[in-house]
C-alpha cells in the first residue's frame, strides 16, 4: 500500500504523525510526506521521505492582537467545541471569526501546495492519503487520484466539531465555498468528506475527547519531539521530588514570550525541598535573573525522558505535552493558553489528574499552593495513574495499521 501524508510546515502538525508513519513503513507500506520545501529537513530528520510541494509560506505581518485572541483559548465560533451548541450563537462575531480562519488557516496556507500535491498524487497513485486537519489540500489530492483519505488529529477534534455544527446550521459556509472552488480546478465536485475525511484517527482517550459524528479510529499517542540527547544528570533517580516546568516551544516561536514571568514561579518554589527542572528557551533565560539553588535551567530536555522521573509537571496544556505527562501517570499543574489548551486542561481537571490555574490567575503564590496539593494529596497520583491506563489501553500505531488496511480495502 502507498500512503501519502500531508501536513502544513509546522512542527505541532507533523510530529505526532511520525510514529504512525514509522508503523506503516515497518509493516511494509511505502510512505511519503508532502509539505512545503523548507520543511523537508524536519521530515527527513524523522527518518521519513519528503516530497516537497508548492512553495514555502510567506512570513505573515505581525498581528499581535490576533495571536492574543487565540492565546486565551478557542476563538469564536470554535468555542462551540468547548461550550456546546446551546451556548454559542452564529452572530456577526462568529461569522467574522470563522471567515478569518477559513481565509488564512485553510485558504492561504493550503493554496501554494494544492497544484503540486494533486500532480504528485496523480503521478504516484497512493492508496491512502492521511492529512492533518489544517491541510485541506490533502483530501482534494486524494479525490483527484481516487485514493481513500483520512484526517489524522494532532489534538482534540475542535475543527471537526465546529465545521459539523456550521454545516448543520444551513448557513452560507465559506469553507465549503473554498473547497468547492478548489475542487472544480481539477474536475471534481464538492463532497462533505473534503471537510471531515472518510474516517478520522484520534489519539485521545475517551475522558479527554471532543469528537463529532463519523468514523473514528483510536490510536495510542506515542511521544516524538524530534532529535533528543539525554543529559547524564537524567540517568540517576532524583534524590528529592522532581518537578518539571515546561511551557512549550510555541510560546516563543509564535507568541511574544510567556504569559507569566518564569522567575516569579521559580522564586515561589525556592524554599521547597524539591528539585525544579525548568525548560526555558534561551531567549527567555536572560530574563530570569538569579536562579534559586533548587532549580536547574535547561533550554530543552526530551519530555518523554524527563516526565517519568517527576512527581509533578507544570505545563501549558498543549496536546503533546499533556499527553506525554499523562502517559507516565504524573499529576499535572496546567497553566493553559493557546487555542485548545483551556479545553484540554478542564477535561484533565475533571478526571482529577491535576489542577488548573487560569492564565489570568497565574502568580507565584497560586502555583506554589497548587503544587503543594499535587505533592501531598495522594488522590492526584491515583487519578493520574487511572488516566495513564486509559491512554495505554488504546491500540499502538503498530496495532492500528491492520485496522487502517481494512478501512482502505473497504472504502476502495
Amino acid at each position: 500500500m502507498r500512503v501519502l501524508l500531508c501536513t502544513l510546515p509546522q512542527n505541532t502538525h507533523f510530529l505526532t504523525l511520525a510514529p504512525l508513519a514509522w508503523a506503516l513503513r515497518t509493516a511494509g507500506h511505502e510512505v511519503r510526506v508532502a509539505s512545503a520545501p523548507g520543511f523537508s529537513g524536519r521530515i527527513t530528520q524523522a527518518g521519513l521521505t519528503a516530497s516537497p510541494v508548492g512553495r514555502d509560506p510567506e512570513v505573515a505581518e505581525d498581528d499581535s492582537a490576533a495571536r492574543e485572541s487565540i492565546r486565551r483559548g478557542l476563538p469564536r465560533p470554535y468555542d462551540v467545541a468547548e461550550l456546546g451548541p446551546d451556548a454559542v450563537a452564529w452572530d456577526d462575531e462568529a461569522v467574522e471569526g470563522y471567515g478569518i480562519m477559513v481565509q488564512y488557516a485553510f485558504g492561504e496556507d493550503n493554496e501554494p501546495m494544492i497544484d503540486d500535491l494533486v500532480e504528485l498524487a496523480r503521478a504516484w497513485q497512493p492508496d491512502l492519503v492521511l492529512w492533518e486537519p489544517f491541510t485541506y489540500a490533502g483530501p482534494i489530492a486524494a479525490k483527484a487520484c481516487g485514493a481513500v483519505h483520512a484526517r489524522f488529529l494532532f489534538t482534540t477534534d475542535v475543527l471537526g466539531v465546529t465545521h459539523e455544527w456550521v454545516r448543520g446550521l444551513g448557513v452560507e459556509d465559506p469553507l465549503i465555498d473554498l473547497l468547492t472552488e478548489a475542487s472544480r480546478r481539477y474536475g471534481l465536485d464538492y463532497s462533505d468528506d473534503l471537510v471531515a475525511g472518510q474516517f478520522t484517527i484520534n489519539q485521545l482517550p475517551p475522558s479527554l475527547r471532543t469528537i463529532g459524528t463519523g468514523d473514528y479510529l483510536h490510536m495510542q499517542y506515542v511521544p516524538y519531539g524530534g532529535p533528543a540527547v539525554l543529559p547524564k544528570w537524567l540517568w540517576a533517580k532524583p534524590e528529592r521530588p522532581r518537578v518539571a516546568l515546561t511551557m512549550g516551544l510555541s510560546a516563543t516561536e509564535y507568541f511574544d514570550g510567556y504569559t507569566f514571568r518564569p522567575s516569579d514561579i521559580l522564586a515561589s518554589l525556592a524554599d521547597l525541598d524539591i528539585e525544579v527542572v525548568a525548560t526555558v528557551a534561551a531567549s527567555e533565560q536572560k530574563r530570569l535573573g538569579t536562579v534559586p539553588d533548587n532549580c536547574r535551567i535547561e533550554p530543552y530536555v526530551a519530555l518523554h525522558a524527563l516526565a517519568p522521573t517527576c512527581s509533578a509537571v507544570i505545563h501549558h496544556g498543549g496536546f503533546g505535552t499533556l499527553s506525554t505527562v499523562a502517559l507516565h501517570g504524573v499529576p499535572h499543574l496546567v497553566l493553559p493558553y493557546h487555542f485548545e489548551g483551556p479545553l484540554l486542561a478542564r477535561k484533565l481537571a475533571e478526571q482529577g489528574a491535576g489542577l488548573v490555574v487560569d492564565a489570568d490567575a497565574v502568580s507565584g503564590q497560586a502555583i506554589r499552593e497548587a503544587l503543594l496539593r499535587l505533592l501531598h494529596e495522594p488522590e492526584f497520583e491515583v487519578r493520574a495513574a487511572r488516566l495513564r491506563a486509559e491512554y495505554r489501553s488504546l491500540p499502538s500505531p503498530n496495532e492500528l495499521v491492520p485496522q487502517i488496511e481494512q478501512y482502505v480495502a473497504k472504502l476502495r
